[in-house]
């Protein structure tokens, strides 16, 4: 998969409120008046708010028997039904609201939202190009805290919520009768194990999943789930990759961070390019790349090597290309990583545009999500002004379809690609 390395996930809201005190549910008081008569487990905020993730500054009381992975009604601070939700007392976000209205808390809610997300996969997008992609997007299919990735036979499952691993067997039984897949596997990052106090079971993940073979666009790759971050493969670039391959024909190529070569393949083989060169430091990800264009019969030159460093060595040898290719990981994991993580890409940015020939095609990424689009596009003006050159800007895209945004969490558009010719 999220998400880093280059994890693509589902985030929080930009500033999550202020907190103070233990790891605990709302501080215990008189049940409001007339809660006799609400449909229990309950649990009663102070704020109205659309937004899925709700903090614990934002709860006023829950009922007794409300225990932590349970599916909880919601109420408003009036006393009126505001949504069903998922709830963990111990946890950072405590309640992740599924959904809104007067509805039943109950099991076949997660049930109709699964088939929802399988429908939009199956009858609306009819993802007919590949058999990899994403099957569950957490809050934007409204299953907050679920990620569930497809890869051929192989479901790549990976939660950040109590609620939603304690149904995980369901929830995978339901997916492979949907999409007639036959494995799974399941991770769970350990910060966020200790988080939402989810002891991990083994038996989740069926044995022996180390390695599936996909097409994409008439592609073959290999995804390791082993030795790649998260699944070694990152379905939300298939619409870039494909557009990307409409316009390198006949040209030179510099992909910059290629990781296990999904830009530097869809440029050789489905775009005809003359020469494509990938760099990435990962000596992991340039061995798996290395083998994509081996099962596809093709020859990239593939290097070894800090992307930085190549492209100031470049730089000094006076190498320009006529199309490069900028996609890093995330450098921005928190806030406090923010003024760094704008600089290494205004610095990535500044040296891919050197690499460039004039009217040459730069096609740059950032997958993180505390970066917003507009400061995206500022860092690369000021990454070309800096370098006494001009963008000429054709486009800003994001993710595929399969990887969709919802109305109440915006903020889960991370992934900002900007085309441009540079003058």
């Amino acid at each position: 998969m999220n998400e880093f390395s280059r994890p693509r996930r589902a985030f929080f809201p930009r500033q999550a409120p202020s907190y103070s005190g233990s790891h605990s549910a709302p501080q215990k008081r008189e049940p409001p008046p007339g809660s006799d008569q609400w449909r229990t487990p309950w649990v009663q905020v102070k704020y109205f708010a659309y937004h899925p993730c709700m903090y614990r500054s934002m709860l006023r009381v829950a009922s007794p028997d409300a225990k932590s992975g349970d599916l909880v009604h919601v109420y408003d601070k009036e006393g009126n039904p505001f949504g069903v939700a998922l709830y963990n007392k111990e946890a950072r976000v405590p309640l992740r609201v599924l959904a809104h209205g007067d509805i039943e808390a109950n099991e076949t809610l997660i049930t109709s939202l699964v088939d929802r997300a399988c429908d939009l996969r199956g009858e609306v997008l009819r993802l007919e190009s590949t058999d990899a992609y994403r099957v569950v997007n957490s809050d934007a299919d409204a299953l907050s805290g679920l990620i569930v990735d497809r890869y051929a036979d192989t479901l790549s499952i990976e939660t950040h919520s109590l609620g939603m691993y304690l149904r995980l067997p369901q929830i995978i039984a339901q997916l492979h009768t949907r999409l007639g897949t036959s494995r799974q596997i399941v991770h769970v990052e350990p910060r966020i194990a200790r988080m939402e106090d989810i002891r991990i079971r083994n038996d989740l993940s069926a044995p022996n999943v180390r390695e599936v073979k996909i097409c994409e666009n008439g592609i073959r790759y290999a995804v390791n789930f082993e030795e790649g971050h998260k699944t070694g493969f990152f379905c939300d670039q298939r619409p870039n990759r494909l557009r990307l391959s409409q316009w390198v024909k006949d040209k030179r190529v510099l992909d910059l961070c290629c990781y296990t070569g999904g830009f530097a393949l869809s440029a050789k083989l489905t775009g005809q390019a003359a020469d494509v060169t990938a760099v990435d430091l990962d000596e992991k990800a340039i061995a798996q790349a290395k083998r994509n264009a081996n099962l596809n019969q093709t020859r990239v030159n593939w290097v070894h090597a800090d992307a930085f460093s190549y492209a100031r060595q470049m730089q000094q040898n006076g190498e320009q290309w006529d199309v490069v290719i900028l996609d890093p990981p995330k450098f921005m994991d928190d806030r406090e990583a923010e003024d760094d993580g704008l600089r290494r890409y205004e610095d990535l940015n500044m040296l891919g545009i050197s690499l460039l020939k004039t009217g040459g095609l730069l096609v740059t990424c950032s997958c993180s999500g505390l970066l917003s689009p507009a400061e995206f596009e500022r860092m690369l003006i000021r990454a070309a002004h800096r370098r006494n050159r001009r963008l000429q800007f054709l486009d800003f895209t994001g993710p595929g379809c399969d990887h969709p945004v919802m109305s109440n969490c915006p903020e889960s558009r991370y992934l900002k690609v900007a085309w441009a010719r540079l003058f």
